[in-house]
């Protein structure tokens, strides 16, 4: 089932330096049932196939980018996170939360490789720095920690331990750095690879739960997703240079860097704020494209510049059992999946 939409341009800055003038762009919208079972977290798209690998719960699903067809299936991924992609060694690796290990597989088959047993725990973001040959896992243990697997033997080359429980989106400057979000903290860290030797931290403010992570490596410009109010740090110096005004509810972002634009989703909000970078500190608002409550992560395919983003529609949450007390901070039953919508967001 496919649906397509149309969406108005809509136009707001909030920017530290002064904005340049830039019209509005024009973005449509293609939209598909994936179906499927499970939640989901981050997704992450294929450029030379255009398969898009959705984590879905206990397994990842690979759809084509083109059509919304559903590919394939990796199974045995128990709270699975999110899927790196090492094209050039043929593997893929999925991080999984539920037993701390890493499913290593073959991009081509889509057949798992090997596990790999990650002792510290907490899985949860994941990356592949090129520069290194590196595939970066970013997670939730305590403390937090960066840990890089080599891409084409699987094995762990190195572990960092950063400042936060609750480090999220990560990114390579390509020489030798790692940057990662501190969602707790509202800080970045940075990391040399050799070694893994932690050697910066720097403040966010304004920026609230830093989580996604992008950079434009030719302006070192550093992109942290937050929620009302994402921020642009300049990653020679740490310091803020530009505010970004997007929905609430953001976990990941986007970074199409031939069409310089930068897509933030607002899983609360639902929807997606599109930024044109006008300059190394100076960006536009060009498009807030609705999605659906839920989509809180993204991924563009610099081939065809197409980005995607996943919601999934439940059906009513069923009744509490007569005399049940909702457990403290809890949200409850939730209602049956009855659609698992891709979104794929092209101009």
């Amino acid at each position: 089932m496919s649906h397509r939409i149309r969406v108005a341009p809509f136009i707001a800055v909030a920017l530290i330096a002064l904005p340049a003038t830039s019209p509005a762009q024009t973005f449509k919208v293609d939209k598909w049932n994936i179906g499927g079972d499970g939640g989901h977290d981050y997704i992450n798209v294929e450029p030379s196939t255009g398969r898009v690998f959705v984590s879905r719960g206990t397994h990842v699903m690979v759809v084509d980018g083109a059509t919304g067809k559903v590919l394939g299936d990796i199974a045995d991924t128990p709270r699975v996170h999110g899927v790196g992609l090492a094209t050039k060694e043929n593997h893929g690796f999925s991080t999984n939360g539920g037993d701390s290990s890493v499913t290593m597989f073959d991009l081509k088959t889509l057949a798992a490789i090997k596990k790999i047993s990650v002792k510290v725990g907490g899985l949860d973001g994941i990356m592949f720095d090129d520069a290194s040959n590196q595939i970066v896992l970013t997670n939730h243990s305590r403390p937090g920690t960066a840990v890089t697997l080599d891409a084409k033997t699987g094995d762990i080359t190195g572990t960092a331990e950063l400042e936060d429980n609750a480090p999220e989106g990560a990114a390579t400057d390509g020489k030798g750095k790692i940057y990662v979000n501190n969602e707790s903290k509202n800080t970045i860290q940075v990391v040399e690879t050799k070694g893994m030797k932690v050697v910066a931290s720097w403040p966010l403010a304004p920026c609230e739960g830093p989580t996604g992570l992008m950079m434009d490596r030719k302006a070192m410009r550093l992109f942290a997703g937050c929620g009302k109010t994402s921020v642009v740090v300049d990653a020679t110096t740490g310091k803020v240079v530009a505010n970004i005004a997007n929905g609430d509810g953001v976990d990941a972002l986007a970074y199409d860097a031939a069409e310089k634009l930068i897509y933030i989703p607002a899983g609360q909000s639902g929807n997606v704020t599109v930024v044109r970078q006008d300059g190394p500190d100076t960006y536009t608002v060009v498009a807030t494209v609705p999605t659906m409550r839920g989509a809180k992560t993204i991924t563009v395919d610099p081939v065809t510049h197409r980005a995607y983003a996943l919601a999934l529609e439940r059906g009513p949450a069923p009744a509490p059992a007569p005399g049940a007390t909702p457990a403290p901070g809890g949200r409850g039953p939730q209602g049956p999946i009855v659609g698992a919508w891709l979104f794929a967001i092209s101009h």
